[in-house]
């Protein structure tokens, strides 16, 4: 039996790639060093799953942003607002990726969404009704080359046609009919390059028929690979899927002439369910995906091999593999010094599941694999106890009632009392919480946790940042003011590292989009709240100012999402632990006299479903609840937001209406305010600030920009409901760009208050 990895993560152990990009990006690197250091990651991974033996590895994997960008330039799919920059062709792929501003123009970058039910980000191609597809880029091709040039003869990597336009955004009047045949003519070029080239296998990645398909869906699919296919020459194509099972198009795509299948049997359980329905052809080799890619836990062999027996006794012809891209696991163990091996050895990140693939590959081979000690030790391993229950947690879960997720007096109500209490003006201005974290905020941050200053000098120096902050935002004129983060290193694991039940790692990187990288805590036991966690900065803050400071908190479904959770409870009961913990430091911020309270939910969509039949069951009916359970105990005039970020929220836009905040911002700059049509729609209930610019760029909008985007919302969302902030934090901009973004913000909210004499 073969083992394969559909991707491989692309940061480099230490994140190389990440401060390269950013030297390069603020004119500190020669783009011959960037190039350099890519090359030397690639062939670092390349080399490193060899060694691992793994049969099947992938080639343009790697990505100097994101891959849906790198297929839309391999497609000439490039908007003419890029190409009238008349750059460099890494230069205007960057521009795509983070926005243009400076001697050849002014160009807004590309939407950023979620990709499917990750915390990774990937850049949505845009097809103007010009847009001539055809097969440009080199990009797969040369890395193929490279990895054959060390002698390893990779599997290269490619979104599929189908998943590549279904994601795509027309802007135009032209639609995917339209351009079908140059899609179809431009893939079967690649085929027919990559025969030339000597390539054994190619791997198209469709994750988008793990979701929701309509018979045109279905058709269309396989319109692209009839034609597609019959072009193949002497390669093999693997269809790939992720992230969910194939319910709806399983006997459609086994019967088209794919050389191999790759099916998620970690997300999509029921993908043996349909194999062992419908059987598999005798012809096609199945790609068995049961090496979880997206959670750490070590894999539990004494439940892995049985299911490749039965995926094997059903599908003669089997390569075990990665559920998905590796892309969304941390690097290496080997980098966590501190950690203690009493909790390592229960984790496996992008190194260990390569080992983790060749254990398999010995045991099935193996006839006597349960006396195997590799297969002893594992299974040893599993009958470990992680940690001991907290029975008091567990009593407060159980003790729940109904009225403990309901908040009153109910929203209209409230809304009354909070205009009264707080004085805000219409379209009241403020940020969404962070301000820059510059060099020397890390610096403090990084000497404090050394121990190299004492606490007193730690806190002394960010009570000195936020005095300076809050000066800032009443100099701009901002209405609702922060205290700008700058004790805080990200939002979820700043939380978790202050609550009792999680575990955190040195270096354990995942890359969420372009150069930003977290590193996500690991769920390790019960959940609680020992002590404050933001109060003493947040009534600092207060202090310094009569303006309102917003006390910053981050939720509990995004501090779960966001984190790599257990996997022996459900997440239901991990969301309310964090919820009734959250929930003690709101009732704390608010009897020391914070008035506005934020409680960020940015990843609430990141773990629903793909399929809209399981959204409520399996996800939304406990996810809103723990949302509720935060805030519900508060008093009227105390208001509640929450934020979301870089997901479409029109389908399930109720159930945000549900969250029973007083205030919900929005990023929308990118995806062109189309967030602002749902919430009109659907007669929104609650106060919007959708975002009017994007903090993911380094371009400053002007205030007439800005000012245009609110005249626009203001067609669609009564006055009095309407908010006007940035689309996320700050924490990423640098403090020249951030001031002069937020004076056109202001400048350009006062302009319309004056202009209707609001």
């Amino acid at each position: 039996m073969k083992t394969a990895v559909i991707g491989y993560p692309r940061i480099g152990n230490s994140r190389e790639l990440k401060f390269v990009l950013e030297g390069y990006f603020q004119g500190e690197t020669a783009k011959e060093q960037l190039l350099e250091t890519a090359s030397a990651l690639r062939q670092t991974h390349w080399l490193k799953q060899a060694e691992n033996g793994i049969d099947f590895i992938p080639s343009n994997d790697f990505s100097f942003y994101d891959g849906m960008l790198d297929t839309s330039f391999m497609l000439n799919v490039v908007p003419q607002r890029y190409t009238d920059l008349k750059l460099d062709p890494l230069a205007e792929y960057f521009a795509a990726a983070r926005g243009y501003q400076g001697a050849n123009g002014d160009a807004r970058a590309l939407t950023m969404k979620k990709w499917f039910n990750t915390n990774y980000h990937y850049l949505v191609p845009e097809i103007e009704d010009a847009a001539e597809i055809k097969l440009t880029g080199r990009k797969p091709f040369a890395e193929f080359l490279e990895a054959k040039s060390y002698g390893i003869k990779t599997k290269p990597v490619i979104i599929g046609p189908f998943t590549f336009i279904k994601l795509a955004k027309f802007t135009g009047k032209k639609g995917v009919t339209d351009f079908a045949g140059s899609i179809i003519k431009a893939y079967s070029e690649l085929l027919a390059e990559f025969n030339k080239l000597g390539a054994e296998w190619v791997q198209f990645d469709e994750p988008m028929l793990v979701t929701d398909m309509t018979a045109l869906d279905i058709e269309l699919c396989k319109s692209f690979y009839r034609e597609i296919l019959s072009a193949k020459g002497n390669i093999k194509v693997l269809l790939q899927t992720y992230f969910g099972d194939v319910r709806d198009c399983y006997t459609d795509i086994v019967l088209l002439d794919f050389d191999g299948i790759g099916l998620d049997f970690v997300e999509g359980p029921k993908n043996l369910e349909l194999l062992t329905l419908n059987g598999f052809p005798t012809d096609k080799t199945l790609f068995a995906g049961i090496v979880n890619g997206k959670n750490i836990w070590k894999n539990n062999y004494a439940a892995t091999l049985p299911l490749i027996n039965t995926v094997t006794s059903y599908a003669a012809n089997t390569v075990i593999s990665t559920s998905c891209s590796l892309l969304h696991v941390p690097y290496a163990l080997k980098n966590e010094t501190r950690l203690a091996d009493s909790y390592k050895k229960h984790f496996s990140f992008a190194e260990e599941k390569l080992a983790e693939l060749a254990d398999l590959k010995l045991l099935v081979a193996d006839v006597n694999s349960d006396a195997n000690p590799i297969y002893l030790e594992n299974t040893r391993l599993f009958n470990e106890k992680l940690s001991s229950p907290d029975n008091k947690v567990r009593e407060k879960i159980s003790t729940l009632t109904e009225m403990d997720f309901i908040r009153l007096p109910i929203y209209k109500e409230r809304r009354k009392i909070q205009q009264q209490k707080l004085g805000l003006p219409l379209l009241p201005t403020t940020t969404i919480g962070s301000f820059p974290q510059t060099a020397e905020v890390r610096a403090n941050r990084s000497l404090f946790k050394r121990g190299e200053i004492t606490e007193e000098q730690y806190k002394t120096f960010n009570k000195k940042k936020i005095r300076e902050c809050i000066a800032l935002q009443e100099g701009i004129g901002l209405d609702v003011l922060v205290h700008g983060e700058f004790e805080r290193n990200d939002m979820v694991e700043y939380f978790g590292e202050a609550l009792n039940g999680f575990l955190f790692t040195e270096k354990a990187w995942v890359q969420s989009y372009g150069t930003r990288c977290v590193k996500p805590p690991i769920i390790w036991g019960d959940i609680s709240r020992s002590h404050p966690i933001t109060v003493e900065y947040s009534v600092y803050g207060q202090s310094r100012t009569a303006k309102p400071v917003k006390g910053m908190l981050t939720g509990p479904v995004t501090i779960l999402n966001w984190s790599f959770p257990r996997e022996d409870i459900s997440l239901k009961e991990a969301a309310f632990q964090i919820a009734l913990a959250i929930r003690e430091e709101v009732l704390e911020l608010e009897a020391r006299g914070i008035k506005i309270i934020q409680i960020d939910e940015a990843a609430l969509k990141e773990k629903l479903p793909l399929r809209r039949a399981d959204w409520h069951q399996e996800y939304l009916d406990w996810a809103i609840p723990a949302f509720r359970l935060v805030h519900s105990g508060v008093k009227p005039e105390t208001q509640i937001h929450t934020h979301m970020c870089y997901s479409e929220f029109g389908d399930i836009v109720e159930d945000i209406d549900n969250m029973d905040a007083d205030v919900i911002s929005f990023e929308a700059s990118r995806s062109n305010l189309g967030i602002v049509d749902v919430l009109s729609s659907c007669n929104f209930r609650t106060a919007v600030g959708p975002g009017v610019y994007d903090i993911h760029s380094p371009r400053i909008p002007a205030a007439g920009e800005i000012k245009a985007a609110l005249n626009g919302m203001l067609t669609k969302i009564a006055k009095e409901k309407l908010w006007v902030n940035p689309d996320c934090g700050l924490k990423t901009r640098g403090e020249a760009e951030t001031v002069s973004s937020l004076k056109n913000l202001v400048r350009a909210a006062k302009e319309i208050r004056e202009s209707l004499k609001l």
